[in-house]
């Protein structure tokens, strides 16, 4: 079977210029027709009726299981949003920047879908040109080259066009909740059911590869019963393990004689055995009933579900065919009989006292192999980072530490062409795709393993990265097309070009070849110059110079929806510079570092000119001046420290790779320390505290929020120090002790709202759960700014929850206050595992060692926790400079490096 296959050609109405990369249409539209229902399977007994057969675990087709979420409208900043299930996808009209919170009516997609392969996927603000046979304006969901189903977009939407009636209101159907179910993962391939093990064509229930459900029913049963369910969990990431129990008919002992043990992998294997334990032969028929829809991942989730496809029998199981598509289902043993008009494979077994019998399935999925989406970490292609062994007082750190590294394991994907870059999809299974700066966020948390992640994550973003259009010989400086950041032909879909290397040149941000500089805004910029501004900016296009495409995502009931394109393109130069702090080859740097420059010019031309923005701060990356005049845009906290954290480290790579520029990105770092902590502080009766976000001169928003964290994320800096944060020290101060009072800290962890707004919900994505990612960078920046006491109560909440997800943490749970003895809320929509969650665990515990690398200097420092909030901590099996690395920290807070490359030097905290 075919690995995978991916989109057609490019339709005509979006072969133009308007993307960074050309898309292509949904990964297997349909071609084909079904296949009629076969009759002999070849095998004896193949196409009898067998009593009982024909009820055994068959769903009646065409029964959808959900539907559609329920639309609402919300109003400008300051009114209160429509509640709407969390990550339903609005569209924008083409061309335009949309306005800020509005909602309206579902997409084709799932509540926050992000389309499957090859869907167009622009990033935020880019024109868009549909032509003859294109979808509505904004049918295409924000993100690019994933399966996944959650981009979280809200955005605006065109007017209807005139005379034109609007379509029959959609029925609201509720979201599937995957919350307790076993997921396995082992991306591009997933395997989702109940605890009980049975999959049911229900919810998400199936096996998914490449988005699309190969499998939907899988209900086994012995004798014409359903195993008692006794235990179902993951053995792994990938694997997981039911037992459930039958009693034989007729037997008068109170014991069950039958197991039955069901082992799966994500890949589509599954082995089914029964024991008998019991004193005399069980003689009865097994029977496992299939079926499947064949359908997209996106449409699941949206709750549709269409109905079963009639199946034919195949050698040695089922085949079904429909929507260009095609899955088999194989069974070794061959079944006894084989009905395919019911969908059941059955075996009359006889099963001696203390024996055993098993079947091993395997689901397969064919599909039309024009093209190339992404596949996973393939044969002889090793982890991207090193197997640490954690030695600590705290025993659950240790466990912590192992499962996440087997999450990120999971989901782990590589572009077709490149199968040694391999970086982390989002999550499963709402974003089992790329989202960048999710993959970045992975690979910056992990960098103490080693950086391949890094470097494998930097390229395929930085392949991903926007560029203006390049003139032509001759021509204007408008002329020519949007190209990717690679050469070749915009192929759209989620693997990149094949045409050459990565570009070490290319034009830059400053408008010239990949050798200029990307300088940062002018005084003129910053002191709200709308020439100067004009003439930086230039077309829509030019604007998007440098940026790495993201999804919107839902900005909670304060702000109006952010972009992730900002956060993965400032995230893009951290990586980068931190990755060549921790030993990164020189080369490869220096092959990645027109991509930082070009991200840095997408820095200079997102500050905010006015006159009505927040004049000299950072809005969203990607808007052209004239869209900020007419319509400003909020300028948030995190970004600022996003940003700043960019420019200083920026300049770093800029100074040490002899490019021109790293002076001025200091100096405009500093004018924007100043700023913030003369605009952004707001006085109150506790002290004061930064906003959230800034809409004007004198307009903060006052809201109380967990993105605040991001201020003590400051960044690595030279021989083992770190970057001067936004805040001065009484600042710091005052906010870390406000993190930890009950307004935000529900004894779990930090929650994105204080629970005193009045808007704030214990499941709300932005107004009140609690996100892994944001407690686990509190902790790391509360430890490296001295306040030890805060980041051990922190701790303490994130790893006690962690013990109830059996230490698998989920991408965010309910911020419900902490009772004894109850565990924490799960949240319906949460991606579980999730790439950030999981990275930030193992971040959680290598910080607290305090390792800090400097290699091109030639040092390494440690500053770890003096309170030893894990006690005796010892870590062996890092990484720096790509040599083994060791060090142990004892109950004193006193770290002793053990083993280090011989080259650099140790600086003691």
């Amino acid at each position: 079977m075919p690995t995978g296959a991916s989109a057609p050609a490019v339709p005509p109405h979006l072969a133009g210029p308007p993307y960074p990369r050309q898309a292509t249409p949904p990964f297997g539209t349909p071609t084909g027709a079904p296949v009629p229902t076969g009759h002999a399977s070849g095998t004896p007994g193949a196409g009898t009726a067998v009593p009982g057969a024909q009820t055994a675990g068959v769903q009646a087709p065409g029964t959808p299981a959900h539907g559609t979420p329920l639309a609402g409208t919300a109003q400008q900043h300051g009114a209160p949003l429509a509640t709407l299930p969390y990550g339903t996808p609005v569209p924008h009209p083409p061309g335009a920047t949309p306005p800020y919170g509005t909602l309206t009516t579902p997409t084709p997609y799932a509540p926050g879908a992000t389309p499957p392969y090859g869907t167009p996927t622009p990033p935020y603000g880019t024109p868009t040109r549909p032509g003859p046979g294109a979808p509505a304006p904004g049918a295409t969901a924000a993100g690019r080259g994933g399966v996944g189903v959650r981009s979280e977009q809200v955005a605006g939407a065109a007017a209807p066009a005139a005379g034109r009636q609007p379509g029959p209101a959609v029925a609201p159907r509720p979201q599937p909740s995957a919350a307790h179910d076993i997921l396995c993962v082992n991306a591009p391939s997933m395997a989702t059911s109940g605890p009980d093990g049975q999959l049911r064509g229900q919810s998400l229930h199936g096996f998914f590869r490449h988005g699309v459900r190969a499998l939907a029913r899988m209900e086994l049963r012995l004798g014409g019963m359903e195993p008692v369910p006794l235990q179902g969990t993951l053995t792994s990431a990938a694997a997981a393990r039911f037992v459930g129990s039958v009693r034989v008919p007729g037997d008068l002992d109170p014991d069950p004689a039958l197991t039955v043990e069901r082992l799966r992998h994500a890949d589509g294997a599954e082995t089914v055995t029964v024991r008998n334990t019991g004193a005399r032969p069980a003689r009865l028929p097994l029977e496992i009933a299939l079926g499947t829809d064949l359908g997209q991942l996106t449409e699941i989730a949206a709750g549709r579900r269409s109905p079963d496809l009639p199946g034919q029998v195949q050698s040695s199981g089922l085949r079904w065919a429909g929507q260009g598509r095609a899955a088999t289902v194989s069974a070794r043993p061959s079944p006894h009989a084989v009905l395919a008009g019911a969908g059941v494979l059955r075996w009359d077994l006889e099963v001696q006292p203390g024996a055993r019998w098993s079947v091993d399935l395997q689901v397969e999925l064919e599909a039309p192999s024009t093209g190339r989406p992404p596949t996973g970490r393939g044969p002889g292609v090793p982890l991207p980072w090193s197997e640490p062994e954690v030695r600590a007082d705290d025993r659950r750190a240790a466990r912590l530490v192992g499962r996440a590294l087997d999450t990120l394991s999971g989901l782990l994907l590589a572009d077709a062409d490149r199968p040694t870059d391999l970086y982390t999809a989002s999550g499963a299974p709402w974003r089992f795709g790329l989202t960048a700066a999710d993959a970045l966020w992975a690979a910056r948390m992990t960098l103490p393993l080693g950086t391949r992640l890094a470097a494998g994550t930097l390229r395929a973003t930085a392949r991903r990265q926007h560029l203006a259009p390049q003139p032509p010989a001759g021509a204007g400086a408008g002329a020519g097309t949007a190209r990717p950041a690679e050469g070749g032909p915009a192929d759209g879909a989620s693997s990149p070009s094949t045409t050459g290397p990565l570009q070490a040149a290319g034009p830059s941000a400053a408008g010239g070849t990949g050798g200029a500089p990307a300088a940062p805004p002018t005084a003129a910029q910053s002191a709200g110059n709308p020439s100067a501004a004009g003439t930086e900016s230039g077309s829509p296009a030019q604007a998007m110079d440098g940026v790495i495409p993201g999804p919107l995502r839902h900005g909670g009931p304060e702000l109006p929806a952010s972009c992730t394109a900002t956060e993965a393109t400032l995230l893009f130069v951290t990586v980068l510079a931190e990755a060549w702090r921790w030993g990164m080859p020189r080369a490869e740097v220096a092959e990645l570092l027109p991509a930082a420059e070009r991200a840095l010019g997408a820095l200079r031309a997102a500050v905010a000119e006015g006159p009505d923005g927040p004049v000299g701060f950072v809005t969203d990356l990607g808007r052209t001046a004239e869209e900020r005049v007419v319509r400003p845009s909020p300028a948030r906290c995190e970004v600022q420290a996003q940003a700043h954290r960019a420019a200083l480290q920026g300049a770093d790579l800029l100074e040490a790779f002899d490019r021109p520029g790293a002076a001025e990105w200091r100096a405009w770092a500093a004018e924007l320390r100043e700023r913030f902590r003369e605009q952004f502080w707001i006085d109150d009766l506790s002290g004061g505290r930064p906003a959230a976000a800034l809409l004007a001169p004198d307009r903060p928003v006052p809201a109380f929020a967990s993105t605040l964290v991001h201020l003590f994320d400051v960044g690595l800096a030279a021989e083992g120090e770190l970057h001067e944060g936004l805040l001065d020290r009484e600042q710091t101060r005052l906010l870390a002790q406000r993190l930890v009072t009950p307004e935000l800290d529900c004894g779990w962890g930090l929650r994105t709202l204080s629970a005193k707004s009045p808007r704030f919900n214990p499941l709300g994505h932005r107004s009140g759960v609690v996100r892994v990612q944001e407690t686990a960078l509190a902790v790391s920046g509360l430890v490296d700014a001295g306040f030890e006491r805060e980041a051990e109560i922190l701790l303490e909440g994130l790893l006690e929850a962690s013990a109830h997800f059996e230490y698998r943490l989920p991408e965010m749970y309910a911020g419900e206050q902490k009772v004894a003895d109850c565990p924490p809320v799960p949240h319906p929509a949460a991606c579980r595992p999730a790439a950030m969650s999981a990275a930030a665990a193992v971040h959680l515990v290598l910080s607290l060692a305090g390792v800090r690398p400097d290699v091109p200097s030639g040092r390494v420092a440690t500053h770890p926790a003096t309170t030893a909030p894990l006690g005796a901590l010892e870590l062996t099996g890092l990484r720096v400079a790509g040599e083994p690395f060791s060090v142990r920290v004892s109950r004193i807070g006193v770290a002793v490096v053990e083993e280090a490359p011989s080259f650099l030097q140790l600086t003691a905290s």
